[in-house]
């Protein structure tokens, strides 16, 4: 007697091998995190995302979230991951004054991942744009996908110490590269002291809530505690810190600093990012069973993210400023 259908066989086996890599890339995730140590473990965290392919695959050339413009309905309209990567990149050079700036401009890309927003900027708006990375992959990646002709160059720098002269870039650019740097104040200092007077500032930043704001409770210090040991990051500041670093920095010139929270606009970014997996599955199952289980470790990450953005716990933060002129 057939006591199982093979359809209902075959359903309970798929289900039963989901079940399996599901916990086999839990497993990963609680046993392999990557907590800061120095910049060699940004760099070898960031040469490992680049080398196994697994996020240009599934997210194109843009390491960083999309914007999502507002439906009219009091949410955030839909639209494909991607485009909404480069939506983000016309939206902030929006906001921060850099269409401004006439073609042939100079623009430091800090923390440039594989080059993608960089291109945009001088595909789309003439401009001779310098991307810099701590991660050697990355570098080379992004020199690899910049066409011929296109004024638009790398090179492995770290953005605490920018081999770059003083008062040289017509504007700065440092989007989710602030969560990296052990020492903010450095970093702020940095972008700002090879900015030319009258020169403009663009950053955007995953921020924590500031503790003024509320002290975090046990489950969300157990939160922050797995984004930081997981992807690398020594800590968050937060918009108001982000925001007092550069205006008290002694390269600055008392510039001031506006901001504003993206969080909305850029939050289904994270679900996006795990639906990609679904949209183009070749993309992941092309690398073989590695960058499956790769992806699976991801996700709990990922989810956590949403849930940090999504309750309060983070923000996206964006920061714009004019470096003033001698008087």
């Amino acid at each position: 007697m057939t006591l199982i259908s093979w359809p209902l066989a075959a359903t309970l086996g798929a289900g039963a091998l989901a079940c399996a890599a599901i916990g086999l890339g839990t497993g990963l995730w609680l046993q392999r995190r990557r907590r800061y140590q120095s910049a060699d473990s940004v760099a070898q965290a960031y040469d490992r995302w680049t080398n196994d392919q697994l996020l240009e695959r599934l997210w194109g050339d843009h390491i960083h979230l999309g914007y999502y413009r507002d439906s009219g309905l009091g949410r955030p309209r839909h639209q494909d991951f991607r485009a909404a990567k480069e939506t983000f990149v016309h939206e902030l050079v929006r906001w921060s004054g850099l269409d401004q700036l006439p073609p042939g401009s100079t623009v430091l890309d800090v923390g440039c991942g594989i080059g993608g927003s960089a291109r945009i900027l001088a595909r789309d708006y003439g401009f001779q744009v310098l991307g810099i990375s701590i991660s050697p992959a990355q570098i080379a990646r992004a020199t690899a996908l910049t066409p011929a002709g296109l004024r638009c160059r790398f090179a492995v720098m770290d953005a605490l110490a920018l081999e770059v002269a003083d008062a040289s870039v017509d504007a700065v650019w440092s989007v989710e590269a602030c969560p990296h740097m052990p020492d903010k104040q450095r970093y702020a200092d940095e972008l700002l002291r090879v900015l030319k007077p009258g020169g403009r500032l663009a950053v955007a930043d995953w921020n924590r809530r500031d503790p003024a704001d509320g002290a975090m409770d046990r489950r969300e210090r157990w939160v922050m505690r797995q984004l930081l040991e997981q992807w690398a990051h020594p800590e968050f500041a937060s918009i108001r810190s982000l925001q007092r670093h550069l205006e008290d920095s002694a390269y600055g010139a008392s510039l001031a600093i506006d901001t504003d929270d993206w969080t909305r606009a850029t939050l289904p970014s994270w679900i996006d990012s795990i639906s990609e997996g679904v949209r183009r599955p070749w993309a992941i199952l092309g690398l073989g069973p590695a960058a499956v289980l790769q992806g699976l470790r991801e996700t709990p990450t990922i989810l956590l993210m949403h849930w940090a953005f999504a309750t309060g716990l983070m923000q996206f933060g964006v920061f714009r400023g004019r470096k003033p002129e001698p008087a």
